[in-house]
């Protein structure tokens, strides 16, 4: 039960945590215009703008990684955790921006996820579908961990997560990776088409260590979620 009180705070803290990054969007958003963000140049020039940008992203990311640290006791939980808190993160920053903005109308409007090297371009579905897993791959590993016999997917897992990684960050980059290469204006592409059938790949090559972690869980029996059978004859 300790863990469940555990991965309780890290939703909390993510959730609060969410407001604050769609509060400042809205302020940033409201002062370049950008509210909607399928527009050309969605970070426009200005002085200092870009680099704080940068470094607020990078800054969200020591946060929830921070949380997951002082949340898990092993650097496996703790890694779960910090994954936890950032797929609710992720997908709350989405109802909160929805609350106070209207925007996105859709869970098929277009987004700029993030800047660096170039802008990442999706539809609203595509991280949140990505934030569900790492929720529930972060739950198993957290909430589920015992010393003993820890909830860890095995190499063959890991290898095909990081190859739906690279295809995942493909689809997001496909339209802006080209206008990089060839030095063109990559801040004014705009993409047209999500290629969905190669994200859904992506999608699937993502869920192999949950799938593992499961499996290795369900194995378990009555040891699962860190807890020994009750010898015959113990008081309850």
């Amino acid at each position: 039960m300790q863990n469940w009180k555990r991965w309780a705070v890290v939703i909390l803290f993510a959730a609060a945590m969410a407001w604050v990054e769609s509060a400042v969007v809205l302020d940033l958003r409201t002062l370049v215009n950008r509210i909607q963000p399928y527009q050309a140049s969605p970070l426009p020039r200005s002085a200092n703008l870009g680099t704080a940008e940068a470094v607020r992203e990078a800054a969200t990311l020591v946060m929830l990684a921070a949380v997951g640290w002082l949340a898990g006791q092993t650097w496996r939980s703790r890694l779960g955790y910090a994954m936890v808190a950032f797929g609710v993160w992720d997908i709350l920053y989405y109802v909160w921006l929805k609350v106070i903005t209207g925007w996105p109308q859709t869970l098929f409007d277009w987004d700029v996820l993030f800047l660096l090297p170039v802008p990442w371009w999706g539809p609203v579905l595509a991280p949140v579908l990505i934030s569900s897993l790492m929720i529930v791959g972060g739950t198993l590993v957290s909430v589920f961990e015992a010393e003993s016999r820890p909830v860890w997917p095995g190499p063959l897992a890991w290898s095909l997560n990081l190859g739906g990684a690279a295809l995942a960050l493909y689809t997001f980059m496909a339209d802006t990776l080209p206008a990089l290469l060839s030095r063109s204006g990559v801040r004014g592409v705009l993409p047209q088409r999500f290629n969905w059938p190669l994200f859904m790949v992506a999608l699937a090559l993502l869920a192999a260590p949950i799938v593992d972690a499961g499996l290795r869980l369900r194995s378990r029996g009555p040891a699962r979620a860190g807890l020994s059978p009750t010898p015959e004859g113990d008081a309850k």
